[in-house]
Formats: structure tokens, C-alpha cells, sequence
């Protein structure tokens, strides 16, 4: 639902929240719209639109079967990213003709995936960061904020596979500064910030800043209790694992990370993530 340009189209009107409101609802219920996506009654929408001259159908841009096979191909891929099938999620994103999208949240989206499959699929850094620069450079609204911030890991992801710790630590903190209270907004949203939160644990255990990295694992941790979602609780707990091996915590202490993130990674038949686990409990007893 295309919210911003129908707050845009208010403001260019001259027009506040109150005086929108006026006579056709309250004020709370016009800023849970426009600020939370909360919709109202299509009778209270559909007046809210006539007032400001904007038609309602403009909100429901991807209604109808014109981006109903882009989306569907882009869920997909996204979970397919989530589970590390980066080949597949390539695969997906490679069909889509990106000229025939002019959505610009969807562009958003196509940009944002396409960035990290490169990274994962080890593509030159200069093509990976001008495909995050498609989402940098366009205007920043309330719905591009997740994009961007994903971006930024993005970036930081790139250079720190380069070896250029020193840049890659500059973006990951950019984004450290806002995902904390970036206020998800939906599921899409939770498994975005997770994937923040996630990779930027990796990448402060890869710079030995162990304790940051633990209390951003253990965030990540906590989202996923809280919204009942297991697949970063999974990869959560083998980073922090790792992070045990590299403190040389007790073998006792290393092997319960283990096998919790085993436990999690067989609720999600995440195969790749159990070949991991095997490999590094197979490391730990041998050193006993």
C-alpha cells in the first residue's frame, strides 16, 4: 500500500492530520494509518482520499496480477536467502525483468536482495556496492528506513569479506545507531532486522569485539523469542557458539551452544546449518 505518497499528496495540499481528519474521523485514527499502516473502513479511506483529491485506487499500486508473480518470486527468494540457498535465491531474482518494475518499494526490495546474494556469491565488491547504491540514492521515506539500513550492513558485509575492516566497521556502525529502535512493523519487517542484527554480531566477532558481538547475537536472540521465528535463532546460536570457541570458554559451555542451535537448526530442516554444527563439535572434542 503505497502510504507515503498519500502523505506526500496531504502535505503538498496544505493540509495537517487535524484538518484531513476533520468531520470524517479522528485524528489517532488518520496517524495510525499514515504512521503504522493501520487502515480504516474503505467508507472513512475512500473520503480521506476525496478530500485531498488522490484516488484510492493509487494506494493499492500492486493490486491486481501485475506484480503478483515479482512478489511472489521476491518472497521466495528472501526466504531463501534467510536459509543460505543463495544459489536458488539467485535464481529467482535473476528472472525477474527489473525494467518492467516501477514500484519504487519493490525496487527497493529487488535491489536489497540482489546486493546480498552478490555478496554471497562472492561478486566483485565494486558491482555489489553500486547495486546498494540503488537503494542509498533514492529519496529516504518511512518505507525505504529498513532498506537503507540493510544497505548499510550490505556495505559493511562487502568490504569486511575484502579484508577492509576499517570501512566495513564505519557502516556497521551507521546501522547500529538506528536498528535499535527501528519499530518493525510487520513479519517481512522482523526477519530484516534480524538479518541486520545477525550479520552485524558476525562481523564485531570478527574484529574480536566479542562482548558487542554476544549482546547482538543475544538481541537477535530475544527478537526471536518474541516473535516466534527460528531460523536466526539458529544461526543466532552458532555465531554465538563460535564466540565461545574463540573466549576458549568451558568444552561444557561450547557443546550446550551446540546443541541448542543443533535443536534449533533440526526444527528447520536446515541441513547446512547441521553439517556446520557437526564439523565444529567434532573440533571441540578433539581438543579435549
Amino acid at each position: 500500500m503505497n502510504i507515503q505518497h498519500f502523505v506526500d499528496t496531504r502535505k503538498a495540499k496544505g493540509l495537517s492530520q487535524s484538518d484531513l481528519a476533520d468531520g470524517i474521523c479522528t485524528q489517532a485514527t488518520l496517524s495510525r494509518f499514515e504512521n503504522n499502516g493501520q487502515v480504516p473502513n474503505l467508507k472513512i479511506l475512500n473520503k480521506l482520499c476525496n478530500r485531498i483529491d488522490f484516488p484510492l485506487s493509487d494506494l493499492f499500486p500492486k493490486v491486481g496480477v501485475r506484480y503478483s508473480e515479482v512478489v511472489e518470486k521476491m518472497n521466495q527468494a528472501e526466504f531463501f536467502l534467510i536459509t543460505s540457498k543463495y544459489e536458488k535465491a539467485h535464481q529467482l531474482i535473476a528472472s525477474i525483468a527489473i525494467d518492467t518494475i516501477d514500484d519504487s518499494h519493490l525496487m527497493l526490495r529487488y535491489h536489497y536482495l540482489n546486493g546480498f546474494i552478490m555478496i554471497f556469491q562472492q561478486q566483485p565488491i565494486m558491482d555489489i556496492l553500486f547495486t546498494f547504491d540503488q537503494v542509498l540514492l533514492e529519496e529516504e521515506t518511512a518505507d525505504s528506513t529498513i532498506f537503507r539500513l540493510l544497505a548499510h550492513t550490505g556495505i559493511g558485509m562487502a568490504y569486511s569479506r575484502e579484508g577492509d575492516l576499517d570501512k566495513a566497521e564505519f557502516y556497521f556502525n551507521k546501522v547500529l545507531e538506528k536498528i535499535y529502535s527501528y519499530p518493525a512493523k510487520n513479519m517481512e519487517d522482523t526477519w530484516r532486522v534480524l538479518n541486520i542484527v545477525y550479520n552485524s554480531g558476525v562481523f564485531y566477532s570478527l574484529i574480536e569485539e566479542l562482548e558487542i558481538s554476544d549482546a547482538l547475537l543475544l538481541h537477535a536472540v530475544t527478537i526471536c523469542s518474541d516473535n516466534h521465528v527460528t531460523y536466526y535463532l539458529a544461526k543466532a546460536a552458532i555465531q554465538l557458539a563460535k564466540n565461545s570457541i574463540i573466549k576458549e570458554d568451558a568444552t561444557d559451555k561450547i557443546l550446550e551452544l551446540i546443541y541448542d542451535a543443533r535443536a534449533y537448526s533440526k526444527v528447520n530442516r536446515n541441513d547446512i546449518a547441521l553439517a556446520e554444527l557437526s564439523r565444529l563439535e567434532k573440533s571441540v572434542l578433539e581438543k579435549q
